[in-house]
């Protein structure tokens, strides 16, 4: 019954995506969902309690799918080479979150957080995990002398806001349609030796 329940939900999931893709968060609806996987919306509605939610678990779904191995590869990373490691991740994280679907999906996220939680909800469950487990990274190169003493947290949250400065935020405001692997592994590496700049144990990048 787990079995049947789980693929439901997957096809739900795979409707909703097509669907908001296509229409955007205001066009869609939970009834052109429920049309289209071929249910009731009650059915639906048994499995996700709003838009919102379903969209969320849409977010998390594909970030799970794409971002979820570059990040587990950092964490399992036990190379002294911290330079070559978040290269590595930056440039893999950013293929993903630079992709036409996701700035799509972080633009509806910022339209609709100023008239729902759906903002909160989306960074509670999603980012400040990634962020969190980023900074227990960050943590254990502190205490083996690799990187300076500070706040971990803190430090994640420099690192990713210095990839996305050239990356991402260009793409959000449409200043950038695309971005070449060259350009996204030069910003990469930019973003690399700012970081240890800071946070390096010599203030410089090893």
């Amino acid at each position: 019954m787990r079995v049947l329940t789980d693929l439901k939900r997957d096809a739900i999931l795979q409707a909703a995506a097509e669907i908001f893709q296509e229409a955007g968060f205001e066009g869609a609806s939970m009834a052109g969902v429920a049309a289209r996987v071929g249910g009731s919306k009650s059915t639906l509605y048994r499995y996700f309690s709003s838009k919102e939610d379903l969209f969320v678990a849409v977010s998390h779904e594909a970030a799970k799918r794409q971002i979820l191995p570059s990040l587990e590869e950092l964490l399992a990373s036990r190379s002294s080479d911290l330079p070559n490691v978040l290269q590595r991740f930056g440039e893999a994280a950013l293929a993903i979150v630079t992709s036409e679907s996701s700035i799509k999906t972080f633009r509806t996220i910022i339209s609709e957080s100023g008239r729902s939680d759906i903002g909160m909800r989306f960074y509670e469950t999603g980012p400040k995990i990634g962020i969190q487990a980023l900074a227990g990274f960050f943590q254990e190169h502190m205490e083996t002398g690799i990187m300076r003493q500070t706040d971990a947290l803190v430090a994640a949250q420099h690192f990713l806001a210095l990839l996305d400065s050239e990356t991402v935020q260009p793409c959000l405001m449409g200043t950038k349609k695309t971005l070449s692997k060259k350009e996204l592994s030069e910003a990469v590496h930019r973003a690399v030796d700012a970081f240890l700049g800071g946070y390096g144990s010599s203030g410089k990048r090893p």
